[in-house]
């Protein structure tokens, strides 16, 4: 079977972005379960039911958020109510909304999704290596196959959580930095890695926001509202191929698309 994870998506670019490569991928790829990272899908910051609906529509079966995932107020009830919407899993307890979700992808199979943020250079949450072993324990029995998005800052949070998954999960996939990495792998004991999926959104950029305010902010070192870049878009993703039978991943492919 086959499972698309797509790079965060940056609001409207991020959204057309979707809309114009997904269709394709579903078909060509035959792609069995689709996954988003969707923390930056409205205006850039945070996310919206609206947003959410138009990720959804194109196709989209699970959203994963991070750490902008409470920037737009709505996200406080709506995000309760909506199953295909993962928040990390090491918010303390009583936060709205879920870490995990059990997903059937085309073909039938259970996927687990399993949303963790990191703490290096980030919002210091529970333990995600702890929460991980929790979350993913608690699927045991119940879904064939485990997605892990590590939203993360820190490239060797997320190579040490690859490998402290390996062997447990089908795939981890880092997100947050909005560059994608070249290091995507097959770990020894079967998962899927790459530090980074990237982004999807506007690509003349820094990292989605219109590149003469961040330069602007970083000269001056003055506070700057950040605006949502337009122009170029990309699309960035992974394919990952999973041998149902076994869970374990057997290929993993970049995807880096601009129009």
């Amino acid at each position: 079977m086959r499972l698309l994870m797509i790079g965060d998506i940056v609001g409207r670019p991020g959204r057309r972005a979707v809309k114009q490569n997904l269709p394709d991928l579903l078909g060509d790829k035959k792609i069995d379960l689709v996954i988003a990272n969707g923390e930056n899908a409205a205006g850039g910051n945070g996310i919206t039911r609206e947003a959410a609906r138009e990720i959804m529509s194109c196709g989209v079966d699970v959203i994963t958020m991070g750490n902008h995932v409470w920037n737009q107020k709505e996200s406080y009830t709506f995000i309760e109510k909506e199953s295909r919407i993962i928040r990390p899993g090491n918010y303390p307890p009583g936060t709205p909304g879920r870490g995990v979700g059990i997903f059937k992808a085309k073909n039938g199979i259970d996927v687990g999704v399993v949303n963790i943020s990191g703490r290096v250079f980030m919002q210091e949450l529970d333990c995600p290596f702890r929460k991980a072993d929790e979350l993913v324990n608690g699927l045991k029995g119940k879904a064939d196959i485990v997605f892990v998005d590590f939203h993360a800052e820190a490239s060797s949070e997320k190579m040490a959580m690859g490998w402290y998954l390996d062997g447990r999960v089908s795939a981890v996939c880092g997100t947050h930095t909005h560059v994608q990495t070249a290091d995507e792998r097959v770990l020894p004991g079967g998962t899927a890695y790459i530090s980074d999926v990237g982004m999807t959104g506007p690509a003349d950029s820094v990292i989605g926001v219109k590149k003469e305010l961040v330069i602007e902010k970083f000269i001056t070192q003055m506070p700057r509202r950040f605006e949502v870049a337009e122009g170029l878009f990309q699309f960035n993703a992974a394919i990952i191929e999973i041998d149902p039978q076994t869970a374990r991943a057997v290929h993993i492919e970049r995807i880096q698309n601009f129009e």
